[in-house]
Parts: structure tokens; sequence; C-alpha cells
């Protein structure tokens, strides 16, 4: 996984090789400590590489290899930790959280679904939990974030991809439920039974969790996989196309495209519509960030053309 635009601790010339840990961070300190990044979950701030402690980095280091360099991520801010770390042989994504961070419960989600969802998303290759980190090790795409706006090359990508993922089977986990989620934003309980199915979601299509490299596409951070009507996700893209500048007909005949809408009932679409409506709105006014209140109004959008 990875993100543009990082703080990057470069790689010491040639002629310089570090000899202990403390030459190395004499020499990347100037980078490594900038100030941290705040992040859109509540109390996360982004952690560099450097600030991270000799254990814990000793902890990341026999298991990926020794670190000569470390960039932070500058986008997708809801880990405290988001680092592509390089060895001399390889890469992998660090993101790691507080454990006592609500936002754990996420992460621990995401390691749990990772192993059924491997044609879809990069490996998981190690976790931990160490002095009050919850960390996880990914194998690192170097590609770039998906493009949704109208009339990218992307869009037929990520179609192809959603249906990958609707062919894989939905594993016997603990997942979260579609008919549970979007309950509060439901008011006739017996609407929610149109959500109901036994697809694997993901369900946060937002472009930074779209990743192509090399031809390959991949879907990232599922902090929420969801057992669900298959439709579902393509609903989940709606919403960002339109966000991208996508009217609603435009971004509905690209979900049309993918083999789960097929199977979409007007009934459901419409009862999923008014709930993404509602759940908007309320993350918009608990938290105004200007990307939230956009999430918000295409939804308001999208709702009156299915209305």
């Amino acid at each position: 996984m990875c993100c543009p635009s990082p703080i990057v601790v470069p790689v010491p010339p040639a002629t310089t090789t570090p000899t202990s840990r403390e030459r190395w961070r004499a020499w990347a300190c100037p980078v490594a400590r900038g100030p941290p990044h705040r992040g859109s979950l509540p109390g996360v701030l982004r952690t560099h590489w450097d600030a991270l402690s000799d254990s814990v980095r000793d902890a990341v280091e026999s298991q990926v290899g020794t670190v000569i360099s470390a960039e932070t991520a500058a986008e997708g801010l809801n880990s405290a930790l988001a680092l592509v770390l390089r060895t001399g042989t390889r890469a992998v994504f660090l993101k790691g959280l507080r454990t006592d961070h609500p936002g754990s419960a996420a992460q621990q989600r995401e390691a749990m679904i990772n192993a059924h969802v491997l044609d879809v998303a990069p490996e998981l290759v190690w976790q931990t939990e160490i002095e009050g980190w919850h960390l996880l090790a990914f194998d690192h795409v170097d590609g770039r974030h998906a493009d949704y706006s109208p009339g990218s090359a992307d869009l037929p990508k990520v179609i192809a991809t959603m249906d990958v993922l609707n062919r894989l089977p939905c594993p016997d986990l603990p997942l979260k439920q579609a008919e549970r989620r979007w309950a509060t934003y439901v008011d006739d309980a017996s609407a929610l039974d149109l959500l109901r199915g036994d697809s694997l979601l993901h369900t946060d299509f937002n472009p930074l969790n779209i990743l192509i490299n090399d031809g390959s596409t991949y879907i990232v951070d599922w902090a929420w996989p969801t057992r669900g009507a298959a439709w579902i996700d393509p609903a989940c893209l709606i919403l960002r196309l339109m966000a991208a500048g996508h009217t609603a007909a435009e971004a509905e005949s690209w979900a049309a495209r993918t083999v789960a809408w097929t199977a979409a009932p007007t009934a459901g679409i419409a009862v999923f519509a008014d709930a993404s409506r509602r759940m908007w709105r309320e993350i918009a006014r608990n938290d105004p960030q200007p990307w939230k209140q956009r999430m918000a109004t295409v939804a308001d959008a999208w709702a009156a053309y299915m209305s």
C-alpha cells in the first residue's frame, strides 16, 4: 500500500553505511522527527518511524529486516502509524494504532479478514502488539490511488476488481451484518431484510482505498468487512463517484456494469440511498470536515434521485 506525497527519510548515500542504530538516527532525524499529522479519527496523530522506541523498531526489524528508509504517508490519516519501510530486499506498509484507541477494533477486523481477500488485497505478512501498539505489516504495493473522475480509464478496472471480490466466498467470521450496520438509519425494520445477504463486502470505496499498479488493482483498508447483499458495494461506489463529479445517473451507470448490480432490487437501493443520506448527515454534523460535508451533499442528491 502506498500514498503519494510522503514525508521521506531518504536512503543514506552509498558511501554512508550506518554501523549502529544511533548513527542511523543521527543521520535521519532531521526529516524523521517532523511534526505529527492529525488524522481523521479522533485522537489520531501521525507518528514517524524515528519517534518509535528502540524496542518497537527492533520488533519490526526482526520480522521485515533492517530498515534503510521510512516514508510517512501523507494521506489516509486514520492510522497513527502509516509507514512505507524499505529494507535491502523488500518493502512493507506498516500501519498501527494504540491498543486503547477506539479505531483499533477496525484494525483488528482488517487483520481478521485479510487471508480471505488476497485475490484483491495485499497480504498481511506480520502483526503484533507491543508497548501499547497494535501493528500490521502488509506487502507494499507501489501503486497510485484510483482516479474516479468522469472519463477516467481507472473506472473499468475498479468495476472488474469489484466483480472479483463479488466472487469470493464470505468466510464464517464475526463480520458486521449489513441489516444491522444500517439499522439506525432505517425506520421500517422490515425494509432491512432488503440489505441482508451472504456476500463479502468492503463498503468503503474511497478512491484512497483503491491502488492501481502495473495493470493490477487492489482494495485496501478493510476496516469494515461486512456480510450483506452483494449490490451494496456498488451502491457505496455510487456515492464516491458522485463526490468525484459524476451525476447520480452517470454513477449508477457504472454500478450497473458490476455483476452484483443485476440482482439489485429497486426498493432495496432506495432504502440504502435514504439510509446513506441519513448516515452521512449525521457524520458531517458530528465532524464537519469538508470531505464529509461533500459526502453528505452527494448522499442527499442520490436519495433525491432515487425517490
